[in-house]
């Protein structure tokens, strides 16, 4: 077992436990934080669906990200990663929103360096987002922001409530 999988197997338990549902947002990693779980026995209790954003009509369109915003910021930003990850809980009913956007290479995108990863959150109490700076492949990278996206639904499952 790969240390992302026991990440991902910790994350649904933890939800499971808590009785919360959790959506995702992915561009970067284009749907492998929703494979990873769902890769774990039990994800169908808690993993309500994601939606795979690699294009900025899809994150306006789909997700709510307004398009001032992407105009502004472009798509590789905290305040884009906390609007994606706010979308995702809204959008498929959610208790807490997950997302991930950033530059796996080979060039920069949007002026940002390659291995420029952020990391949203999102639950009913508001959204916030973290920045990473990653080094290596293209893969690596993407792997890296996954197992990040991982670190962070587990800390925000930890800080929210049971639900009643």
């Amino acid at each position: 077992m790969t240390n992302l999988h026991r990440i991902a197997g910790e994350a649904v338990a933890a939800a499971v436990q808590r009785g919360i549902t959790v959506a995702t947002a992915e561009s970067l990693t284009a749907g492998m934080v929703t494979a990873m779980l769902a890769d774990t026995p039990g994800a169908s209790a808690m993993l309500q669906g994601g939606v795979v954003s690699y294009q900025n009509s899809v994150k306006r369109d789909v997700l709510g990200v307004p398009q001032a915003l992407l105009d502004s910021l472009g798509s590789v930003d905290g305040a884009v990663a906390a609007a994606m990850a706010d979308g995702a809980r809204r959008t498929c009913g959610a208790d807490l929103g997950v997302s991930t956007t950033g530059v796996a290479g080979p060039d920069e995108h949007d002026g940002k360096a390659v291995g420029t990863v952020f990391i949203g959150v999102a639950t009913a109490q508001g959204s916030t987002s973290f920045p990473y700076s990653f080094e290596g492949t293209r893969a690596e990278i993407r792997a890296l922001a996954c197992a990040a996206a991982m670190e962070r639904l587990q800390e925000a499952l930890a800080s929210l409530s049971y639900r009643e």
